[in-house]
């Protein structure tokens, strides 16, 4: 049995869009490919997904300091534009998957995003809280061509 402690991080971001641009960034491979799990010094070299329950998704970065970085997951729950649940992993990294939701909201003229990623393992809690926070960040400039410079 193991004793590890495992976290839970969870970020949020305000955003100047409604709910339904905000979550469909997610799914949409052109834009997603931009944001989800992109440096901004890598080159994401495979961007795939199957935006349905049960469908999954690869994102592979290359970048230069640590070769091609691949994430992946499942999807577990789409209810657009309201909540997305998938698993993720960096397999190269570390074999145990992690559960990601995605929670928005609308606030006036625009949305709430909360992020909440669990089953992080404490060694990973710091980084993954940094990472995801630049991810989320990303997201708007990546419908205008922007590559983001989420985790590094």
């Amino acid at each position: 049995m193991s004793t590890e402690t495992l976290s839970q991080v969870v970020v949020t971001h305000r955003y100047d869009a409604p709910p339904e641009r905000v979550f469909d960034a997610f799914l949409d491979v052109t834009v997603a490919r931009r944001f989800l799990f992109a440096t901004a010094t890598g080159e994401m070299i495979v961007a795939e997904l199957d935006p349905r329950v049960g469908g999954q998704y690869t994102f592979t970065e290359r970048r230069p300091d640590m070769g091609d970085v691949r994430h992946v997951g499942e999807y577990l729950e789409i209810d657009r534009p309201h909540r997305l649940v998938f698993t993720f992993g960096v397999p190269q990294f570390d074999p145990r998957m992690t559960t990601v939701a995605i929670d928005i909201r609308p606030d006036g003229a625009g949305s709430v995003l909360t992020l909440t990623n669990e089953g992080v393992p404490e060694a990973y809690a710091k980084g993954n809280t940094e990472g995801w926070t630049r991810i989320i960040a990303g997201l708007l400039p990546a419908y205008d061509g922007v590559h983001g410079a989420g985790w590094l």
